[in-house]
């Protein structure tokens, strides 16, 4: 223990399961931050995307709840991402205070660009893909475990 280094030390910051959660999640956003400055993206603006490639002409709430995003969050991320022609937000016509976001066709035909980005990310984590699966669903079942404690 000449360095001051002790494994066994539940204070130790390698022993932080919060650091470690910290610490992957700048990794992320560096790698993340590469990919995503070619196609003129942030990664709020990518996950935005995402969220509609998957299901297109959600409203702004249902948006917003899909990606744990406030409005006061997510609403100038649309404008931006309407200005650069990758949506459209409409009103919708059986009730006009809901905006709807949809797809331009300019964005579903660069799906492959995001599937590139997703496919990078994955192969840089050394992981498989039943790791990853795996890793996922732990992540999921810590952030609820997180959540339901507050």
């Amino acid at each position: 223990m000449a360095n001051g280094y002790n494994s066994t030390d539940p204070l130790t910051l390698d022993n932080q399961l919060c650091f470690s959660v910290y610490s992957t999640a700048h990794a992320f956003t560096r790698l993340y931050r590469t990919l995503l400055d070619p196609l003129g993206l942030t990664y709020t603006q990518y996950i935005v995307l995402l969220a509609l490639l998957a299901e297109d002409g959600l409203s702004i709430k249902m948006l917003g709840e899909r990606l744990a995003l406030d409005s006061g969050t997510l609403t100038p991320v649309l404008r931006r991402l309407d200005r650069a022609g990758y949506v459209d937000r409409t009103r919708d016509q059986r009730d006009e205070r809901i905006v709807r976001i949809h797809l331009t066709d300019q964005t579903r035909d660069r799906h492959w660009d995001f599937e590139r980005v997703r496919a990078t990310v994955a192969e840089a984590t050394g992981l498989d893909a039943d790791e990853l699966m795996y890793l996922q669903q732990q992540l999921t079942r810590l952030r609820a475990g997180l959540e339901s404690g507050l």
